[in-house]
């Protein structure tokens, strides 16, 4: 089992996701770089299709700002401000554009009160306390004799509110990818061919949050099992 129930072998249980982590990762940075390099036809801007796709959608007040950093684009509801990436702001490809009116496409989520983006803005103050205090509660109570599982099964507790955050957080991006391309169409942004490169590249980013929750499952299940062979061996 290893020293205080922490199994040697974890890397070996969590192989699947650090695979999966890694090839998520190299298929978005493939993508978001192939279609750097190819302009759209309207000359349009991450900033300016962030500006467009917002409009589209009846998003007032939208803030668009650059940041430094590259693919660390954000949409923020509570100051209702998109955050665009070097490569993104001022960029006018494929790429750029179809990263910036994702982030767009969080704004309209917000504007339209749409359910899952509710809760996960709502879940997320909660979810930042219980994730920095669940691996701490955890190792903790596995340091302590078997009699004081209920620490262990806290810290448990706490974790798995950021599993649910990462669930939740499945459908308010492809929700919002889905609205970006959208938009994209219907206000001319990009033909039909760059949607395709569009697609590709949110596709690709999606497979990231994919990765994460996938990673955060197969901890979860690994944490529970500890759990229950202590408790076999408090019986």
């Amino acid at each position: 089992m290893g020293f205080y129930y922490f199994d040697y072998r974890v890397f070996l249980w969590m192989l699947p996701a650090i695979l999966f982590s890694a090839y998520a990762q190299f298929r978005v940075q493939f993508a978001f770089n192939r279609y750097s390099r190819i302009r759209c036809r309207s000359g349009c801007t991450g900033a300016q299709a962030a500006q467009r796709v917002a409009d589209y959608g009846g998003v007032l007040n939208i803030m668009i700002r650059p940041i430094d950093g590259n693919l660390t684009d954000n949409y923020d509801p509570r100051n209702n401000t998109i955050s665009l990436s070097e490569s993104v702001y001022a960029n006018a490809s494929i790429s750029a554009v179809g990263v910036a009116a994702h982030e767009a496409g969080h704004s309209i989520q917000t504007a339209k009160g749409y359910l899952p983006n509710k809760i996960r803005t709502a879940i997320v103050p909660v979810t930042q306390f219980a994730s920095q205090l669940s691996f701490p509660i955890i190792f903790i109570g596995l340091l302590l004799p078997v009699q004081y599982n209920f620490i262990v099964d806290i810290g448990i507790a706490f974790f798995s509110i950021a599993v649910l955050f990462q669930l939740v957080t499945l459908p308010v991006e492809f929700d919002a990818s889905s609205r970006a391309l959208q938009a994209l169409s219907e206000t001319g942004l990009l033909t039909e061919e760059e949607l395709s490169g569009a697609r590709k590249v949110l596709t690709a980013a999606a497979m990231t949050y994919l990765a994460a929750c996938f990673s955060a499952l197969l901890q979860l299940l690994r944490l529970l099992l500890i759990a229950g062979s202590r408790k076999g061996d408090e019986n």
